[in-house]
């Protein structure tokens, strides 16, 4: 990246999130996504359905669907990674998609190992850290569909597997670009905090969805910290829940970033404590650009005026950076 790209990456101005007048708030700023998403189009854009082999030996393999826009000229393809208990279909990949074609991108959704449609085509399933699953993704595009870049978007747990991917492949990454949305940098922190009081009617939620998702019925798993020990960790190579967040968290490593990755995450949050941002010298790394309303809540971002996410219209602004 020049340098003339990255002092204006830190100047990027974005207008203020102005909340939706009835939905103020962190917890009702979430609780929309679920209440009243926002609405897409994709099926103006018919997806191609591909298969990436996983390049870690096991045999797992990744299933993802790539739309096409009328004209994407010299346009980057656009990579979406969902989050936690969810999959190409989850509502914010598919609003953001929507967004993006209308705009011109080509864009790829990305099921994690063993999510969504890619269920049966692998014997592992993702986690928080396993960013191998992207350096296998963007391994096997065809190198026509990366010929002008690829930028990659990660929401919440996908958000952190991106943004650890970034950290370790450092210049090499291939990537022009990263954009993090609500992502769970610090997995200790989140766990205790999703596992609060204030944060049972969530935990709740989350908790069914891991079962489901995994054909799990055991209900003496009762806590997403026990999941993580009885389940994530063994079946990863983890000592416990503690060691797979260590070695997991996005927030120690994000020095080691030297693609430019815009981060955006709301303070009022209710899953992931705000304090998890400040724990990282943002300053200290000019490829690194955080975003930090006051509001905005988990994945949401439902603002005055906006037709969209305003996590939607900062990335079409942080791609007109990227192609100066």
């Amino acid at each position: 990246m020049a340098d003339g790209q990255i002092r204006t990456l830190r100047k990027l101005e974005l207008p203020p999130f102005r909340p939706l007048r009835l939905w103020r708030g962190g917890d009702l700023q979430t609780l929309r996504n679920w209440i009243r998403p926002p609405k897409d189009n994709l099926d103006l854009w018919p997806g191609e359905g591909h298969i990436f082999t996983c390049n870690d030996g096991t045999g797992d393999r990744l299933i993802a669907k790539l739309h096409r826009p009328t004209d994407a000229g010299k346009r980057p393809l656009i990579l979406l990674i969902h989050g936690l208990s969810g999959s190409e279909d989850s509502y914010y990949v598919r609003v953001s998609a929507s967004h993006l074609l209308a705009a011109g991108y080509p864009v790829m959704r990305l099921n994690l190992r063993g999510a969504g449609p890619g269920r049966d085509f692998a014997k592992g399933t993702y986690h928080a850290g396993r960013s191998e699953d992207i350096a296998s993704a963007l391994a096997g595009l065809d190198p026509r569909q990366k010929r002008h870049g690829v930028v990659a978007v990660g929401f919440s747990l996908g958000g952190n597997v991106l943004l650890k991917y970034l950290s370790e492949t450092g210049a090499n990454a291939d990537l022009l670009g990263a954009v993090s949305i609500s992502a769970p940098i610090d997995l200790k922190a989140t766990s205790v905090s999703i596992t609060s009081k204030r944060n049972r009617l969530y935990h709740a939620h989350l908790i069914d969805g891991m079962r489901v998702e995994r054909g799990i019925i055991a209900k003496d798993i009762r806590t997403i910290t026990e999941y993580d020990n009885r389940i994530v960790a063994p079946e990863n190579g983890f000592r416990d829940a503690d060691e797979y967040y260590a070695e997991s968290s996005a927030a120690p490593r994000l020095g080691g970033v030297r693609v430019p990755t815009m981060v955006i995450h709301a303070s009022d949050d209710p899953w992931i404590p705000v304090a998890c941002y400040g724990q990282v010298k943002w300053d200290d790394n000019p490829y690194l650009q955080l975003k930090l309303p006051v509001s905005g809540g988990h994945v949401g971002f439902h603002g005055q005026g906006l037709d969209r996410p305003w996590y939607d219209m900062a990335l079409l602004k942080f791609l007109q950076i990227l192609a100066r």
